[in-house]
């Protein structure tokens, strides 16, 4: 998907008050279209919620799939603009959707956390799901109980345009000189070595996330709400140095420039390198469906063995206990579950799938599958990172002003505010 960080709103961060947020759809348009149960006769009406909007035609696709094949319940997708704020408004009205998609982020451990969802800890719907991602799902909430199904991944890395690689005699870099020296020799032939979309702040995450990963780990963040370590350190100040070398070899207005710029720009060969994630290749297509291209993982370190890929729960299906119809929305994940769905989706999103036996064959992402199978993948970063300390921010901030000590500084100062507001 398209990575984004939003803000938990104070009322929604309060959340242990809506726990247990009574009967779902409790909105005047509840009330005056109430649906019953298929078992008499009417049909059951699901709202299905989901923040994705370039995968909207695809889940219409399957939403009408199963709408066809069961005639007594209708399921309705919604997908408004800036789904999770909107989302978060809905759970504080007390209106929640029956069954939600969402990216496994801080948005979703909040909610989790409040108790919003069902536990899917021992169902048989996990039966077939990575165990990777199961974890990842755990992790992130911090609890061992499971509040949701992980449905897709994604991946973040280098997209690469592999026609230009081969024209300047270039081979995928799997260290960090060794990125530095390709980008190096694409700027010496006169061409701009990465497209950088500065304007737009939630895509300085995708280089921070591999960064922050593969320098730090993960556990750094859970350190840091611990109070053990602080962003003003030696490892995190290798982030930050690394972060400013990549302006090094971006286009001259990289500041301006924002993520459908990007998509286009990389579309018509304007650079030779996109540090962007999987969920941009349709877009990338859309604008030039015979690019060649493909997508490694971004060589963070000098040591390869540490260079994962950044890949997360892109999509997670879960169901609102406030919602009348558990049955019925859980018969719909079920269904998105099947092989033959989630083929579907992947193929069209140049996704990856959370549940077994389930490949992504696409040519262009064929450059991960050795990470995918060895295991080296590791969760993003920001998925740890309180959306109400705006890193995105902070770090479109630090890329336009280049002060390193003000950098560390402000992460650690919007990380505490955070903190003394729980």
């Amino acid at each position: 998907m398209k990575k984004t960080v939003t803000t938990i709103c104070t009322s929604v961060l309060a959340l242990s008050v809506l726990a247990g947020c009574g009967g779902g759809k409790t909105n005047s348009e509840s009330a005056a279209n109430p649906a019953t149960s298929a078992a008499s006769g009417e049909k059951v009406k699901l709202e299905f919620f989901q923040n994705k909007a370039e995968a909207k035609a695809s889940f219409d696709e399957l939403v009408k799939k199963f709408n066809d094949a069961n005639p007594n319940i209708v399921v309705t997708q919604v997908n408004p603009p800036d789904a999770e704020t909107v989302l978060k408004t809905r759970v504080a009205k007390k209106d929640v959707p029956d069954i939600i998609g969402l990216g496994a982020t801080d948005t979703f451990a909040q909610l989790s956390k409040s108790g919003l969802f069902a536990d899917f800890s021992n169902d048989a719907l996990t039966a077939n799901i990575q165990p990777s991602y199961i974890n990842m799902l755990k992790k992130l909430t911090g609890s061992e109980q499971l509040s949701a199904i992980p449905f897709t991944a994604n991946a973040s890395g280098v997209i690469y345009n592999k026609t230009m690689f081969k024209e300047l005699g270039l081979s995928v870099p799997k260290t960090w000189d060794e990125f530095l020296a390709t980008a190096q020799k694409v700027k010496d032939a006169g061409k701009t070595p990465i497209y950088l979309t500065i304007k737009d702040s939630w895509t300085v995450m995708v280089p921070f996330n591999s960064l922050s990963t593969n320098i730090l780990g993960i556990d750094f963040y859970d350190k840091r709400s611990k109070g053990s370590v602080k962003f003003d350190s030696p490892e995190f100040r290798e982030v930050a140095d690394k972060q400013l070398k990549l302006l090094d070899f971006g286009q001259k207005d990289m500041m301006g420039k924002g993520y459908n710029d990007g998509n286009t720009a990389f579309a018509k060969g304007e650079s030779a390198m996109y540090l962007q994630g999987v969920w941009a290749i349709p877009e990338i297509k859309k604008a030039n469906p015979s690019i060649d291209l493909g997508v490694f993982p971004f060589p963070a370190t000098n040591d390869p063995a540490k260079n994962k890929v950044i890949s997360g729960v892109d999509t997670l299906l879960t169901i609102s206990k406030s919602s009348k119809h558990p049955e019925e929305a859980k018969k719909f994940i079920a269904f998105m579950l099947k092989t033959e769905n989630v083929q579907t989706y992947i193929d069209e999103q140049k996704a990856f799938s959370a549940v077994k036996n389930v490949n992504q064959t696409d040519a262009s992402v064929q450059d991960l599958n050795a990470s995918f199978t060895s295991g080296a993948i590791e969760d993003f970063s920001d998925h740890y990172i309180p959306g109400a300390v705006k890193a995105d921010t902070i770090i479109q901030s630090y890329l336009q002003k280049k002060d390193v000590n003000a950098y560390v500084k402000q992460f650690d100062t919007e990380w505490d505010k955070v903190a003394n507001r729980k």
